[in-house]
């Protein structure tokens, strides 16, 4: 047992950098093949929009519903600690930053991962242990040309849809429990919103979204294509493209917010 915990050990982390550099590369040919197809006219817009509109009612509904109740607890949260302070005036500004620039990257992120990624990778793996996979590239034909590179647009372009739809849902959801429930003044909260938000918070945000939109399509586009071992794979490949993706939207969203911080400042008012 011991040595079996010692190999595991040693031999997990060759393993994790193997993996991360194998879907770096995956990534990057994608983007590369993305913008020649698009190029050459050949990119296949009929399973672009097929994976649109099967990412779209696969999360809508269920990102949504989350934003609802996200934007409720935000606008509870920061109304107490604004009443402590004397600073009720404030809750607008701090409610609507909270929403736009963290909270609906990271719904959006995270509905993505469990509702999307869990999908693509179950629908590639399926390919995988039915020897789809193989007998695709025996025909010459590309799966990353054929089947990745449309799921990675798809994912990016479901993920900015998303994350501005939750932005709105979420602010208009912290401004009506603000008026009516904690009977704050519409003119204060939109008005210190208007005096602290730019531009920029939305576009970080947008920005957000595209990455980790490519994150969850990379992540659960190589699990799938990688899957061995029957059913019980599919399965394995599955959890493990959630739980990996999990794990590098948060960092990621880490390196977005501190560069973005100093890079932008916050300013005076």
């Amino acid at each position: 047992m011991g040595r079996m915990a010692s190999n595991y050990l040693r031999q997990h982390p060759v393993v994790a950098v193997s993996t991360f550099g194998r879907q770096m590369g995956m990534g990057v040919r994608a983007g590369r093949s993305l913008t020649s197809d698009i190029v050459h006219r050949t990119f296949p817009f009929a399973e672009f929009i097929r994976q649109c509109a099967f990412m779209a009612s696969t999360s809508v509904i269920p990102t949504l519903l989350v934003a609802i109740p996200f934007g409720v607890i935000v606008s509870v949260q920061v109304g107490a600690i604004a009443g402590q302070v004397g600073a009720t005036s404030f809750a607008g500004a701090a409610n609507g930053l909270g929403i736009i620039r963290q909270g609906a990257p990271l719904v959006t992120a995270l509905l993505m991962a469990g509702a999307v990624g869990s999908a693509v990778c179950a629908d590639l793996g399926s390919r995988t242990i039915r020897d789809e996979i193989d007998a695709m590239k025996v025909m010459a034909i590309s799966p990353l040309q054929r089947l990745v590179v449309p799921r990675f647009a798809a994912a990016m372009l479901v993920s900015v849809l998303l994350c501005g739809s939750v932005c709105f849902v979420g602010f208009i959801t912290g401004y009506m429990f603000n008026v009516f429930v904690q009977s704050g003044t519409p003119g204060s909260y939109l008005g210190t919103f208007a005096a602290f938000a730019t531009i920029g918070d939305l576009v970080l945000a947008l920005i957000k979204s595209v990455v980790f939109g490519a994150i969850v399509a990379i992540v659960a586009c190589d699990k799938g294509l990688t899957t061995r071992g029957g059913p019980g794979g599919v399965a394995n490949s599955v959890n493990a493209a959630v739980v990996s993706s999990v794990i590098l939207l948060f960092a990621v969203n880490v390196l977005f917010t501190q560069l973005y911080t100093i890079v932008f400042p916050a300013r005076l008012v």
